[in-house]
C-alpha cells in the first residue's frame, strides 16, 4: 500500500454552465451526427459503388463514430462505451423481435438502477474489495464515529466497514430506488449502526459526519466540494476513490495495489 501526503489548497469551484451541459443531450445530439455521417457513407456507396459495404460495416461504423465523437468533446469514458453500445441494442431489438412485457422490464430495471444518472452524471461503480483497507487505516478510532458514503449502491462499503467496526456509525445515501433497496435489507442483517437514505445527498447535512466518502464522477467532483467546504467541521475527513477534485490537492493519495485506484483524503 504506496501512502502519499501534501497539504490541502481550500477553495470553491463552479461547474461550467451551457449549453451542452446535459450530457443525454449531448448523447443524443452524437447519435444523430453520427447516423447522419453514416447515412452519408451508405447513400455514396450506393451512389458510386453499387452498395458493397454491408449493413454490419455500416453499424460499426455509425457506433465507432459515435464513441470518438464522445472522446473529442471530452465526454466521460463510461459515455464512450454507452455510445458504440446503443446502436447495436436498438438492432438487436428489432432484429429479435423483443416481446413488449420484455423491453418494458428491461427499461424499468435500468429505471431504477440509474434512476438519476442523467442528471448528476454519476453512473454506477463499483469499488474493489482492496479499497476496505485503505479506508479503515485512515478512519479514527473513537466509537461515537460516524461515516457516510454518498452514492453508496449496493452498501457494500458502509455494510463491510460497519462489520469491522460494529461500534461505530455508518450510513449510505442512495437515489437509485434498486440500489437502494438492496442495501436496505442488507442492514438488516447487519444491525442497527448501519443504515442507508433514499434521497439526494445535497438534502444532507455534513456537519454531522466525521468521515463523508465519495465514489461519484468527476462531473460531481466540483459541487461536492463546494458542499464539503461549506458543511463539514474542522477535524473531519473527505474521501473520494478515484476521482480527483479539481484544483485542490489532497493531503494523502492512497494505493493499495499498483493496478487500483487512488484513495484520495482531504483533512478538514
Amino acid at each position: 500500500m504506496e501512502v502519499a501526503s501534501s497539504k490541502t489548497r481550500k477553495g470553491k469551484l463552479l461547474p461550467d454552465d451551457g449549453v451542452f451541459s446535459s450530457p443525454v443531450f449531448l448523447a443524443l445530439l452524437i447519435q444523430l451526427l453520427a447516423f447522419g455521417l453514416s447515412y452519408v457513407l451508405y447513400a455514396t456507396d450506393r451512389w458510386q459503388f453499387g452498395g458493397i459495404l454491408s449493413p454490419y460495416l455500416l453499424l460499426i461504423v455509425h457506433a465507432s463514430l459515435a464513441a470518438v465523437l464522445s472522446f473529442l468533446l471530452r465526454m466521460s469514458w463510461w459515455w464512450w462505451l454507452i455510445q458504440f453500445i446503443f446502436p447495436f441494442a436498438v438492432v438487436a431489438s428489432l432484429v429479435f423481435q423483443l416481446h413488449p412485457g420484455v423491453s418494458l422490464a428491461i427499461f424499468v430495471l435500468m429505471v431504477l438502477l440509474f434512476w438519476s444518472t442523467y442528471r448528476t452524471q454519476v453512473p454506477y461503480f463499483p469499488s474493489k474489495s482492496s479499497l476496505l483497507p485503505c479506508i479503515l487505516e485512515q478512519l479514527p478510532a473513537h466509537d461515537d464515529l460516524s461515516f457516510i458514503d454518498i452514492g453508496s449502491g449496493f452498501g457494500g462499503v458502509s455494510v463491510s466497514l460497519a462489520r469491522l467496526r460494529p461500534q461505530q456509525s455508518f450510513f449510505g445515501v442512495e437515489v437509485a430506488p434498486f440500489p437502494w433497496l438492496v442495501s436496505w435489507f442488507r442492514a438488516k442483517w447487519v444491525g442497527p449502526r448501519v443504515r442507508f437514505y433514499l434521497k439526494d445527498y445535497l438534502q444532507l447535512d455534513f456537519a454531522e459526519f466525521d468521515v463523508v466518502f465519495a465514489y461519484l464522477s468527476p462531473a460531481a467532483m466540483p459541487d461536492l466540494w463546494e458542499k464539503i467546504s461549506n458543511e463539514m467541521r474542522p477535524g473531519t475527513q473527505f474521501m473520494s476513490y478515484e476521482f480527483k477534485v479539481p484544483g485542490i490537492e489532497a493531503d494523502l493519495t492512497i494505493k493499495s495495489n499498483a493496478n487500483d485506484p487512488v484513495l484520495y483524503v482531504w483533512r478538514i
